[in-house]
């Protein structure tokens, strides 16, 4: 009883837990400061532009030449269009400030009260600069400190400032279609796109699991006793219709509000640290074990019974929120199948951050709400239905088989981010072709486990998926030998990350030859293209053999990232273009190694303290490019500016050649 108990708690604590850090340290969501501004015009080739800030009361905001080692000063970025070139003449000025020594920072902060105003002066090199475009960077502080960006506009022929909050309005004003922005360059609607994308994959992958869950023998069951409950209840057939549409909405409601709490516990920003974060994954590779030994039947996960009796009593008090009640009571009762597989769709949907946890818990729900609903209008369909019987827990078996080979998913994502190679490519595939002769023995009826009922024979369906798990057997095994096994691409480890990179018996087959002499800063990357991982060095290599980046912001335990190469990379007519027309530079966010303690830094942009290399190019990302998501690639020229619009996760082989070669033609025409 007390290991139940055990269980229990870490289903219902485990997720505000690692959560909880995200949600206190967020701060105050609104503006204390407003900027405007003003353009002064001095010659025909002179200007200075003034910003001007009214600060609400109590806060502060920095001066640009406050000390270092205190808070985050002022800062501008000055945006050079192609339609604006212009000169700084010396460093901005600024309004009277205030000083204050700070026993917090220990040093002497300089910084406005109230208002501000900051000019600087600029010279025109020709008359064609209409526009000056600026962002504007601060910390705002009072008892907490926030970081605030502004986007502004000095209109020089009109006089006029404008300020926005938003850096897509920013990019695109006074913008032709020509017109290029060479710095922060980014495509808002690609990523919009590929953001709805992946939340319908979720919404799918989750539908499809409560499908699953719904043919478990704590849930298919229920269906015909609650089609009798609601017909006789209903004195009409319409009455009947409403309450089983209201019993399935309630359903839904019950398991979004469950997403809708994940999300709201776990930080978009967060999510992302927490997917590489070797605790997460450890913690969650643990929790999906205990899963599916549940559902191989050592013990089953259960809520308290006193929640079912509560429940249960409300629900007899009919109407609306007796009804509500019913639906809670499924949920309570089935929770032994459903809790698991809820628990893997919410740590799934976690790990991709916004709203992907109640986007999967509506899938899931209406998986499992539409066949309630639809079997309460329609009792008659309730003859069709197969009987309840020994398949429903044969059911359940196989998805324990399947949480069991997905919980090495999040082991091996904690050593790959750790680069500890203790479960390399040869072992992880080993343990998942172990688990499904397991599936398959068990399938054939070579194995039974505790739950299960006699059989003389097994069923047709039965056969064919013990038949298909045999073929994916067969399937991974030349893997062990290095075969690239791209049907499941991303979930093991990478090629180069195993005890034979290049296969049993195989000599390196790269680009690079064993002999070959590594540039400082490089490494062997997938393919054995040559891949810097140093921002600095790259650059220089790409200057001296004259050829455009390939900006690759990638991650250890990024399964898109894996995708890209061993689906995209490998094809011929892309590894060619890699091979020999860009330098890659592969920057990776998830790098646990820590920094040197002088090279340490507190982020202007999130105001976190930067500690390990990958927080140093994950906030590299977030400040050039307003993205944190991998893989995001850049093609870039030697002044840094990009080529041609960065791009995230392209699968398609055609789409990412012409994204190559689009880039590659203008640095060449340049």
């Amino acid at each position: 009883m007390k290991f139940k108990n055990l269980i229990i708690a870490l289903l219902f604590l485990i997720f505000p837990i690692v959560g909880i850090a995200q949600v206190f340290g967020d701060g105050p969501k609104y503006d204390p400061v407003q900027w405007t501004g003003e353009v002064e015009k001095v010659s025909e080739t002179e200007y200075i532009l003034h910003y001007d800030a009214v600060i609400e009361k109590d806060w502060h905001v920095y001066s640009q030449f406050t000390p270092d080692y205190g808070p985050q000063p002022l800062r501008f970025e000055w945006i050079h269009a192609e339609n604006a070139d212009y000169t700084l003449d010396g460093k901005a000025t600024e309004s009277p400030i205030e000083k204050e020594y700070s026993e917090i920072f220990e040093v002497e902060e300089w910084f406005w009260k109230e208002d501000a105003r900051v000019s600087q002066r600029i010279g025109l090199k020709d008359n064609k600069t209409t526009l000056i475009k600026t962002i504007l960077k601060h910390q705002s502080c009072i008892d907490v400190c926030i970081n605030q960006e502004f986007y502004i506009v000095h209109d020089l022929k009109k006089k006029e400032v404008s300020v926005f909050t938003d850096f897509n309005d920013f990019e695109a004003f006074g913008v032709s279609a020509t017109t290029e922005v060479k710095e922060n360059k980014m495509e808002p609607k690609s990523k919009d796109s590929e953001e709805k994308k992946g939340l319908w994959t979720i919404f799918l992958l989750a539908f499809g699991g409560g499908f699953l869950a719904l043919l478990t023998p704590c849930v298919f069951p229920m269906i015909p006793m609650t089609v009798g409950f609601f017909t006789k209840q209903s004195k009409t057939k319409a009455a009947g219709i409403r309450n089983a549409l209201i019993y399935g909405i309630s359903i839904i409601l019950i398991y979004v509000v469950l997403g809708l709490v994940v999300t709201a516990v776990f930080g978009a920003d967060a999510l992302n640290a927490l997917s590489t974060s070797v605790v997460f994954n450890i913690v969650f590779f643990v929790l999906l074990i205990i899963f599916a030994i549940s559902f191989l039947g050592a013990f089953e996960i259960v809520l308290p019974n006193s929640w079912a009796n509560k429940v249960d009593r409300q629900a007899d008090r009919g109407g609306l929120i007796g009804i509500f009640f019913m639906a809670l009571a499924l949920a309570i009762v089935s929770f032994s199948c459903t809790g698991p597989i809820v628990g893997t769709t919410l740590v799934q949907a976690a790990s991709k951050g916004g709203l992907a946890p109640a986007v999967g818990m509506l899938g899931f729900s209406s998986a499992i709400a539409i066949p309630f609903a639809l079997f309460a209008m329609f009792p008659g369909w309730l003859n069709s239905l197969p009987k309840s019987g020994g398949w429903l827990n044969t059911v359940k078996v196989v998805l324990g088989f399947l949480e069991l080979a997905l919980a090495f998913k999040f082991l091996s994502n904690a050593d790959l981010v750790l680069q500890a190679h203790l479960l390399e490519r040869e072992v992880f595939l080993a343990i998942i072709i172990a688990v499904m002769i397991g599936l398959a023995l068990y399938l054939f009826g070579k194995i039974k486990l505790p739950h299960d009922s006699e059989v003389n024979h097994i069923s047709v369906g039965r056969l064919c998926l013990a038949l298909l798990t045999t073929a994916f057997v067969v399937y991974l095994i030349p893997g062990l030998w290095g075969a690239p096994l791209k049907f499941i691409s991303g979930f093991p480890p990478p090629m180069n990350y195993s005890e034979s990179p290049y296969g049993v018996g195989s000599t390196k087959n790269g680009i690079a030859s064993t002999d070959a002499i590594i540039p400082e800063g490089a490494e062997l990357g997938p393919h054995d293209l040559l891949a810097f991982t140093e921002y600095d060095e790259g650059l220089a290599y790409a200057k001296a053999q004259n050829k455009p980046i390939l900006l690759d912001f990638t991650g250890y335990a990024c399964i898109n990232c894996r995708r890209m190469e061993e689906r995209v990379w490998s094809e011929p007519e892309i590894f060619n273009l890699l091979k020999n027309d860009v330098v890659l530079i592969s920057l990776y966010a998830d790098a646990k190694e820590d920094l040197p303690k002088s090279e340490q830094y507190v982020s202007e942009t999130t105001g976190k303290r930067i500690k390990t290399i990958g927080n140093k190019w994950s906030d590299f990302q977030i400040e050039r490019y307003q993205v944190n998501a991998q893989p995001y690639y850049v093609l870039m020229e030697h002044d840094e500016t990009n080529l041609n619009t960065p791009v995230g996760y392209t699968p398609d082989v055609d789409d990412y050649e012409a994204w190559l070669k689009e880039g590659i033609t203008r640095f060449n025409n340049n």
